[in-house]
């Protein structure tokens, strides 16, 4: 490793870009099947499952739907299988490209996602980050494979991106599988603050920096990395 190469890695879901336009793929690939093999109308059911995750059914959306259309129990895990292997329809929103063109050439940049590897390369693909960023890990297939915020997962990105841990900054919003998974692994940590985050102030005690929004991060990197190199040298 080059002791003063330097690395930023991202997780994905909530923090590159919104995990909710995922579900909201789902839910018409979803649609689009109960009008393919049951007859029912698609844009029906989408309502419905859109409609349960707002009125407080979130995470029992098809069981919901199932139910509003008297099919079978058993239909809902035919269901997350749809989901689970549809190609998401999702983008990279703006200023997340931005943000890591700011970075590019001064940073390696990494991705580190949790959950189920085939599902979350999907994602990748979709969003076009294999032409972004220099690695993508997946969490879950490392170590016991709880994924982050076991500290193996954070390692192994760093040893691909060829950056030791102290000189590698971790973007997410978890507050426990993000910021104190990387702080533990001897990352410098950004939280990113989003309008869905109801976590307790966990974040106060291991993130070295807060973000807003992705915009915030390259300028929050600089300093973070910047305020290393100093202590390294002095």
């Amino acid at each position: 490793m080059q002791p003063d190469a330097r690395a930023i890695v991202f997780d994905l879901d909530d923090t590159l870009y919104p995990l909710e336009r995922f579900v909201r793929s789902g839910f018409a690939a979803v649609a689009a099947e109960l009008q393919r093999g049951h007859g029912i109308d698609a844009k029906k059911a989408f309502r419905v499952l859109t409609s349960a995750t707002r009125g407080g059914a979130r995470g029992r959306e098809l069981q919901v739907c199932a139910e509003h259309f008297r099919l079978p129990d058993a239909i809902v895990g035919d269901l997350v299988d749809v989901i689970r292997l549809h190609r998401p329809s999702i983008r990279l929103p703006r200023v997340s490209v931005d943000a890591i063109e700011q970075l590019r050439g001064r940073w390696r940049i990494g991705v580190l996602t949790n959950g189920l590897p085939d599902l979350q390369a999907r994602k990748v693909d979709a969003l076009g980050l294999r032409f972004l960023v220099d690695v993508v890990v997946y969490a879950n297939a490392l170590g016991d494979g709880r994924g982050k915020p076991a500290p193996e997962p954070f390692h192994e990105v760093a040893r691909t991106l060829g950056v030791m841990p102290a000189r590698t900054v971790f973007v997410g919003d978890d507050v426990r599988c993000d910021v104190f998974g990387a702080a533990c692994a001897g990352m410098r940590t950004i939280h990113l603050k989003g309008s869905h985050d109801m976590s307790p102030r966990v974040d106060a005690c291991y993130a070295d920096a807060t973000a807003a929004t992705m915009a915030d991060v390259p300028a929050l990197a600089e300093a973070l990395v910047a305020e290393d190199w100093s202590v390294d040298v002095a």
